[in-house]
This record gives C-alpha cells, structure tokens and sequence, in this order.
C-alpha cells in the first residue's frame, strides 16, 4: 500500500533538491505535485486542500536549521502534517480499567469485521495478556457463529456459546453477565452488517450499545482500506448514529491508494486504532500516524520493525548464535536459523519498507519475488542435508552432493551454487563481529568493492549530502528525517 503515493511525494520533493532556501516560489511546483499525488490517492479534497495550505505556511515561515539542506526540511514539515491529519498518536483502548470491557464490533459486511475480532483476541491475549471472551452476536448469519469458533479454537480463546434466537441485545447482556461473573477481561462482540448503512442496523447497533452504556463499551468500525472515500463516509455516517470509539483498516496489505487512511480521522472525528496488514490472525498493528507517515515518505519505519523482530526472534537462540559468531562459528544451521527468523517478521517487501531510504530501492529493483522463492529453495536444500552436514559443510563431496540434489529436487549446480554463497557470508562473518564491537573491520582483499562478496555499488542506492557530515552530528539528538538529521 502507498507505493504510488510513496513514489509521487518522492519526484515532488526532487523539485527543491540543490536549492539554498525554502521559498514560495521554489516549494509551489513541489506542492502542486504533492496535492496531485494526494487527490490521485482518494483523499478527501477538504483534506488535501487543508494540508496544502498548512505545509505552506509552516515552510515559509521555517527558518533553515544550519547544517540541513531544504529539501530535507521540507520533508521534515511534510511528515509532521501528514502525522497531524491522521490523528498524531495512537489511542488503543484503555485494558487497565476495573471490570469487563466490551468492544463492540461493527461495520457493513464484507468488510472484516468477524476476522479482525479474531486477530483482536489474539493481539490481546499474547501482547497485552489479557483474558478475551469472543462473541458471536450477528443473528442474520449463522455461519458467523460457526467461523468466530472456529478461531476461537484455533487461537485458544474463549468463547460465547451465543443463542441466535435471541436480539443482538440480549446476546450482549447474556455475554457480558458471563464475562464479569468469570472475571474475564475483554469481550469483543461481533454484529452483524449490512450491504449498505439502513436504519433498521443503525436502530439495532443503537440499542446494543445503550444496553452495554453501563460498562462504557468501546465501538471500532471495521473498513476496507480499498474502498476509498466510500470508507470515511461510512465511518462518519456510524459515528453521527451510535458514536463510534475507534476505526480498522482492514486489507493494508492491498495495492490500494489509502485515501482512506488519510482522511478518516480529518472527517470523522474518529481516530485510527488498528490496521490489519494480511490474512493470518497475527498480521494486526497498532495504528501509529507518524510512522505510517515515515513509511509513505521513505524513512522507514525502525520502531515496528524492532517491534516485530522482539516477537519473531527466540532471544536465548540469538544469543546461542551471537557468541558462535563471536568465534567465528557460523553453520548452514545458523543460516537457515537466520532465514526462518526472517521469515516469521514477514514478507521481504514490507520489511524493506521499513529501513529508511530502502522504499526508492525497491522502485528500483521491481519485485522481490524471486529472491522469497530463493530463499524457499535454499531452506529445501538445507532440509535435505543431515546434521553433520549442517554443522560442516567442507565434508560435502560430490556423492553428498548428488544425494542432497535428489533429496531437494535441484540439479547438482544449484547444491555447488549455494554452497558457494554460503562460503562467502561466512568469510565475512569476522569482519562484521569487529564491527559490531567497534572497531574497524579490514575488509580490503575480499575481492569486491567495499569489501562484501557480490555487493558492489547498488542500483537504487542514493547518498545523500547529509550523509558525509552525519559523524560530526551524531552526539547532537538527530533523527533521520529523508536522508537528513533534525534536532528534536
């Protein structure tokens, strides 16, 4: 999601690149382009009229901060304002009050709703530990019931064992009795939708939730982020009826142009809580403005990056593996060890988007594809050797060799290849470990430029005019901001 727009916002900040200052005359051109790449994206014209204006006046009226170049600041002044108009912070609902808290699930159908009370149970149960009661409550579609089980089960959750003859109504209140009285601390009830808003759901979602007031339920209307405008209006039409606490972005993960995201909170009134970002139950994220902004801007988004590798990586494993590092120990085990650990923060794209600067080498390169199959075929190969072979590779004559091909199902070539490869990260395991401790690695005789095996100069790669000066800076509180270094 945002590549289209991530692109735009990039060939419109190229229109100030080399200039002195910030100037109406030399930001004008920029910002034509910028409200282009927006109004192209879905978003709201209000908005992209309101965030025009603001970047302007706040750019013209910047100082330059000695040391940064305009274009950066530009930058700067433009992720500050796409932050803002997303709703500045993140505001999950408040889990350390006293009681049960209900969450009221609504939204039309076909939005997600019945998934994302799945992946809300979980996100709930493993990140904030908490106990969740999942309420099946939509009595139009029995087979709702029968898939919120089904995830229940599958996650370890408990669940409601709902009467379907019963109101939307009397559900809830039988549920929520259920939850106080086993001290249960979330209980996320899952309504029914509508192709379309009609009176007779908002009357039915209406009475739900005056019957909850007395435990100040909170109410998140799922949308799909690919619907556009059509989204906010939605969410604004369900707030002016029953009053909504929160918003989710289902289907982040689309190719679409998220004008959605972008206007939501600006329109509504209602600020984003959560995003779902894939089909599996863990692919659910706080919504966090300013980093979805860094995302759309090419600064990367390192917090959730850290987030998601503080989940996916056993740590007692990474330290077994460091301190074999440490003595220059490094096993095809290791490797494919590194690759699953890779594997589980998710898809090689959406990581690299969130290593600042790496969203125009992606533009670059194309798909990634290829190298997510490759590595699918290497952890083949590594399952068709034994251990002993894993822990030492050098014993792999050509007999070895041809049974792993015929194990894998690879040619011959494709063992000797990989084999290869792994020589050569291993040659530079040494290097990296004086890195990391500090010191300055000799890499020079490694046979390539800059020292790494097969990683010459990069296409897509761009240094930028602040990099050269980043050392002086660095004991100065600077973040990256588009390539520059901003005080806080």
């Amino acid at each position: 999601m945002f590549d289209i727009l991530s692109e735009k916002f990039s060939d419109a900040f190229k229109v100030i690149r080399g200039k002195h200052k910030i100037s109406e005359d030399n930001i004008e051109e920029a910002l034509s382009q910028v409200k282009t790449a927006l109004l192209e994206a879905d978003v709201n014209f209000k908005v992209v009229k309101n965030f025009v204006t603001a970047v302007k006046e706040k750019a013209i009226g910047e100082k330059v901060i000695a040391g940064v170049n305009p274009q950066e600041q530009f930058i700067k002044i433009v992720h500050d304002e796409l932050a803002s108009i997303m709703g500045s912070a993140n505001t999950e609902p408040n889990l350390e009050r006293k009681g049960t808290l209900p969450i009221l699930v609504v939204g039309l159908n076909g939005q997600g709703k019945t998934t994302f009370s799945g992946k809300l149970s979980l996100h709930l149960r493993k990140k904030k530990k908490k106990s969740v009661l999942l309420v099946p409550a939509d009595t139009y579609r029995p087979a709702a019931k029968d898939q919120l089980i089904t995830l229940a089960k599958s996650m370890d959750v408990e669940w409601f064992d709902s009467d379907l003859s019963s109101s939307p109504k009397e559900i809830a209140l039988s549920a929520m009795k259920y939850a106080t009285d086993n001290k249960i601390d979330v209980a996320i009830i899952d309504t029914a939708g509508r192709l379309h808003v009609d009176e007779h759901l908002m009357n039915e979602l209406r009475g739900v939730k005056e019957a909850l007031n007395l435990f100040k339920p909170e109410v998140l209307m799922v949308a799909d982020a690919m619907t556009g405008q059509e989204a906010v209006n939605v969410a604004k039409t369900f707030h002016d009826s029953i009053g909504l606490t929160g918003v989710v972005l289902s289907k982040m993960d689309s190719d679409a142009r998220g004008g959605a995201a972008l206007s939501i909170k600006y329109v509504s009134g209602v600020p984003i809580q959560y995003i779902s970002t894939g089909e599996k139950m863990k692919d659910l994220e706080l919504f966090h403005p300013d980093r979805l902004a860094g995302r759309i801007l090419d600064m990367g988004d390192v917090l959730s990056l850290v987030e998601k590798a503080e989940e996916a990586i056993d740590e007692k494993e990474a330290e077994k593996m460091m301190k074999r590092l440490e003595k220059n120990k490094f096993t095809v085990d290791d490797f494919l060890n590194q690759m699953n650990m890779i594997s589980k923060l998710g898809p090689l794209t959406s990581i690299m988007k969130m290593i600042p600067g790496m969203g125009g080498m992606l533009r670059d390169i194309g798909d990634l594809g290829p190298a997510e199959s490759e590595m699918k075929k290497i952890k083949v190969i590594i399952s068709s050797m034994t251990k002993e072979e894993r822990d030492n590779y050098k014993i792999l004559n050509d007999s070895r060799i041809k049974r792993i091909a015929r194990g894998s199902g690879n040619p011959e070539v494709s063992i000797k290849d990989f084999i290869t490869k792994f020589k050569q990260m291993e040659k530079m395991i040494g290097p990296m470990m004086q890195m990391m401790k500090g010191g300055m690695p000799d890499m020079s005789g490694m046979g390539m430029p800059g020292g790494v095996p097969g990683m010459g100069p990069q296409k897509g790669f761009r240094q930028t005019s602040s990099d050269a000066s980043f050392k002086k800076k660095k004991n100065k509180g600077k973040g990256n901001w588009g390539g520059g270094y901003f005080s806080r």
